[in-house]
């Protein structure tokens, strides 16, 4: 019995310690209250470059400045501090006062990003600060990843990239000294900026910003210099090209061969101050991205001509949507815009611009030629903003409905606006508005030209819902209105009322409506004029 005994121990003992081999060979590691804290070593930020001078090279950097990142592993993300480890800052140690903890010695899959606000669990989209010339904001702007790593027991190691992409631009060939830097025309994807201020180490020529990834097309005015004696310049791509995340683009750019644009941008973007054609032209290429872009004019302006059948401008806004118009501020600082030429036949919402629901302002078309199909209007096609101060010369022409010299349709306000020549359309036509639905239209005139169509056509509106206030024509029609409210629009006969008449009770109109406006008659039709 005790021999027996004895060989069940030892085969016991002996079973005992294969079960403890195995389990040792399986990794698990020696039993504890939570295991081996995870602590990471993270490098990546100062990959050398590479590439020849002036062309793409990685995005150096370091950890001065990151505190803390976010570390993702089986669907839980803690927050990590970031401890440089080298002298360079080149290398650093995360750790947690709540971390991962190893339970065997199996590779984990683990995914840690920057920057990083509480609740996330997902890098964020790439959205970077459109002021980086401070260096706080410059910084904040290099969003960094290690996305979906293998991490070792015995190496725990994250490389981080840079999820941006690095544009340094070198001036050269300058004597006046500079007031401003800019990236302009850029991607607004995710809502990142259109114009990026860029970082400036004072003393030298270099400026440096951080984009997100994007496609930039040739011939897109990317750099913008400004100078002290009033000159702006243009840098524009010369052919396409991709910003990819994680590496750099220098351009150098001669002053000496740079093209005036013909415009300036306000300090946070928004803002075009615009002073010849080519400004003009590309504002409107920039607020095709972005229609709450403002234009203020500082010149008259002629646009360059084009051949019959077609266009010199795109309007902006160009659905009927009230929900996605143009936003921003058009102010024509009482200047002319001459030339105006579009010729889109099948499109709706066409006129300078397409559907407002901003402000357009003391403004002059003269010989434009508008040609559309529903909702068009010399100045607006569809309006739910405000339209203010006015003037249009030309034709107008709509092969469909709600055609109108100054709008074709009207939601929004109209104060102070005349037209002056053809506009044609099939229904809904009018000399000012095609058809005025529940808006205002206050001291607005129509005059020197014919008014037609086959239904609803009006010398001041072809149909309108509502009164309009101090309104007159003096056209081919007996009707101010065609179809609905028949008050508010009042004919120049020459007789029983003159045009003086007209300016008489327009200017009283403005003046009741708290308008800056007034009439005046030094000629044949009178004209307007800002107080």
């Amino acid at each position: 019995m005790k021999r027996t005994t004895i060989h069940i121990s030892a085969a016991l003992a002996l079973l005992l310690g294969i079960a403890a081999c195995t389990q040792d060979e399986a990794g698990f590691l020696p039993e504890g209250a939570e295991g081996t804290p995870i602590v990471f070593t993270v490098t990546g930020l100062n990959t050398a470059a590479t590439a020849a001078a002036g062309t793409r090279a990685p995005v150096d950097g370091n950890w001065e400045g990151v505190q803390s990142v976010a570390v993702r592993m089986d669907g839980t993300v803690k927050a990590y501090n970031v401890t440089p480890s080298t002298s360079d800052n080149t290398s650093a140690t995360l750790t947690s006062d709540e971390p991962y903890y190893w339970t065997n010695h199996d590779d984990i899959t683990v995914t840690a990003w920057w920057p990083y606000t509480a609740g996330e669990t997902t890098p964020p989209a790439v959205v970077v600060k459109a002021d980086q010339s401070a260096r706080k904001n410059f910084e904040g702007s290099d969003l960094i990843v290690a996305e979906e790593q293998t991490v070792s027991y015995g190496n725990p190691t994250l490389r981080f990239t840079h999820r941006t992409a690095r544009v340094t631009v070198v001036l050269t060939d300058y004597t006046e000294e500079q007031i401003f830097v800019r990236l302009t025309g850029l991607s607004t994807e995710n809502g990142n900026p259109t114009v990026i201020a860029p970082y400036y180490d004072k003393g030298g020529d270099t400026y440096t910003a951080l984009v997100a990834p994007q496609t930039v097309a040739a011939g897109t005015a990317f750099i913008t210099c400004a100078f002290n004696n009033g000159k702006v310049f243009v840098y524009k791509m010369q052919n396409d090209t991709d910003w990819k995340a994680g590496e750099e683009y220098t351009y150098t750019v001669s002053l000496a061969a740079a093209e005036d644009p013909g415009y300036t941008v306000s300090e946070d973007g928004k803002t075009y101050t615009v002073y010849n054609a080519n400004g003009l032209l590309a504002w409107n290429e920039a607020v095709q991205k972005d229609m709450t872009l403002n234009c203020t004019l500082t010149a008259d302006i002629t646009l360059p001509a084009v051949a019959d059948g077609e266009s010199n401008w795109t309007p902006m806004g160009t659905d009927y949507d009230p929900y996605n118009p143009y936003t921003g501020t058009f102010d024509g600082d009482g200047h002319t815009i001459t030339g105006l030429t579009i010729n889109l036949p099948n499109q709706w919402c066409v006129g300078l611009i397409g559907c407002l629901g901003g402000k357009v302002q003391n403004l002059t078309l003269a010989g434009a030629k508008i040609n559309g199909s529903y909702y068009v209007g010399g100045v607006v096609g569809v309006n739910f903003g405000s339209m203010i101060g006015c003037t249009v010369s030309g034709t107008v022409k709509g092969n469909s409905f709600n055609v109108g010299g100054v709008v074709g349709f009207n939601s929004g306000t109209v104060t102070g606006c005349y037209a002056t020549g053809d506009v044609s359309g099939h229904s809904d036509v009018g000399g000012v508005a095609g058809r005025n639905y529940n808006g205002t239209v206050t001291g607005c005139y129509h005059a020197a030209g014919e008014v037609s169509g086959n239904m609803n056509v009006g010398g001041v509106t072809g149909y309108s819902s509502v009164s309009m206030t101090g309104c007159y024509w003096s056209n081919n029609l007996e009707r101010g209105i065609g179809n609905g409210s028949t008050e508010g629009a009042t004919k120049v006969d020459g007789t029983t009322v003159t045009w003086q008449n007209a300016v008489d009770a327009m200017n009283a109109a403005l003046q009741n409506a708290g308008s800056e406006w007034r009439y005046e008659l030094t000629g044949a039709l009178p004209t307007l004029k800002k107080q």
